[in-house]
């Protein structure tokens, strides 16, 4: 028998481009994360208001729903590889340009990050589902997830100590050092890649399936009609919502948290961002749960729990603030599991990849320029009322939706099974 090639055993498993991904997804949501601690310093040096400085997270994830098309363009002109580096430069630019003096440049800054995040949260899936073995893309995916929510614990929890011995500017852009080194692995990686590799065409994605690079279905049956069919679909409206109540309380609850905690229990700022990370961490509980209960039980069971999990926290916050640091793991964990729970009914209601993919865009697409309106909104709020009572309320409301739609979807997809 012939022993195994070096280069075959060396790509047994794709430990470089894991690393690359890993580094890559530090640099996903953290940039956006890193105004949270420091948002009240944000707000005296640039004179803004609650509901503007709100807006510095809102911009961004407004990018995820708008930018998409922009971020379809650049990967099928650039290839997914390029692409990547792409996305890596646009974060750097952005997170530079946010720093320099003056409310309009921290503004575009913002953009321009949100710009360059859409375009890494397109492609990543893209990657996987190309360049990592099928037995172990899962595993791959979870720890891309993983990494997600480690930026954000990183940049939650080193932020504000750090704007108290360079400032805020230096602080918030400090954090592109992830950048830089994500950019060293994945150059080396495509090193490897032209070296071990002869170059293959890429297939031609439409927007809707480059939105859903990671999901895999069960066939192919349907027509080419199946993604104009999900606008039609009134699941997928059902989900939509639920995503837009998922993503309004994550984006909510992470721009204000830090603030909100200051407020509430009057601990510092530092103190508070480093509670914060507590809601990012706990997310990866969350993300890695659902699947594993899913496995176990109907798709409901885990829809239902996160539901009521996502609950505890603004509840928990308006009526026990001193058990703070619980409620946010519980939060953590719901807003960690809420996005698998989603996707979870995509993958099994769809018939097809296309199918899948027009509805991925529908409820992403829609959903995130939804939740785009809740920081600024929320802080609207905080300021006319001078506290968090309405807010919370808000957040109670929009998680208690999640839960009944997520229900609802879960169990319709169940019964269809």
């Amino acid at each position: 028998m012939t022993p195994p090639s070096r280069d075959s055993a060396a790509r047994a498993f794709p430990w470089l481009l894991t690393a690359g991904i890993m580094l890559v997804a530090l640099n996903l949501r953290a940039p956006i994360v890193a105004l949270a601690p420091v948002l009240e310093r944000i707000e005296a040096e640039l004179g803004l208001t609650p509901a503007t400085a709100g807006l510095l997270t809102t911009l961004a994830v407004l990018c995820f729903s708008l930018a998409t098309p922009l971020a379809a363009l650049v990967i099928r002109l650039s290839g997914a590889e390029r692409a990547v580096v792409i996305a890596l430069l646009g974060v750097l630019a952005g997170t530079i340009l946010r720093s320099a003096d003056g409310a309009p440049t921290a503004f575009a800054g913002m953009v321009v990050i949100g710009a360059a995040i859409t375009i890494g949260n397109v492609v990543m899936p893209v990657v996987i589902r190309r360049d990592v073995p099928p037995d172990r893309a899962p595993l791959v995916t979870g720890v891309y997830t993983a990494m997600l929510n480690v930026g954000t614990m990183i940049t939650s929890l080193a932020t504000a100590p750090l704007a108290d011995l360079v400032g805020w500017r230096l602080a918030t852009a400090a954090w592109g050092v992830f950048v830089l080194a994500a950019l060293v692995v994945w150059g080396a990686y495509l090193r490897r890649r032209r070296r071990d590799d002869a170059p293959e065409p890429e297939p031609a994605l439409t927007t809707a399936e480059l939105l859903t690079g990671g999901i895999a279905v069960v066939d192919d049956r349907a027509g080419p009609g199946a993604s104009d069919s999900a606008w039609r679909n009134p699941l997928t409206w059902l989900l939509t919502a639920a995503f837009a109540a998922q993503a309004w309380g994550y984006y909510g609850v992470t721009s204000w948290l830090p603030t909100m905690l200051a407020d509430l229990r009057g601990i510092g700022e530092v103190a508070a961002g480093a509670a914060s990370s507590v809601f990012q961490v706990a997310a990866i509980v969350g993300a890695l749960g659902v699947p594993l209960l899913g496995a176990r039980t109907p798709q409901w069971v885990p829809a239902a729990l996160i539901g009521a999990l996502w609950m505890t926290l603004p509840i928990g916050l308006l009526v026990a603030p001193e058990a703070y640091l619980l409620w946010e793991f519980l939060g953590g964990i719901a807003q960690g599991g809420g996005f698998v729970v989603i996707f979870t009914v995509v993958v099994r209601h769809a018939r097809s990849d296309r199918e899948a993919g027009g509805m991925s865009a529908i409820v992403q697409g829609v959903g995130y320029l939804l939740a785009a309106l809740s920081p600024p909104l929320l802080g609207a709020m905080h300021a006319a009322t001078a506290g968090w009572a309405l807010p919370l309320v808000v957040l109670i409301g929009s998680t208690s939706t999640f839960l009944v739609l997520a229900v609802v979807a879960t169990r319709m997809t169940d019964a269809r099974r």
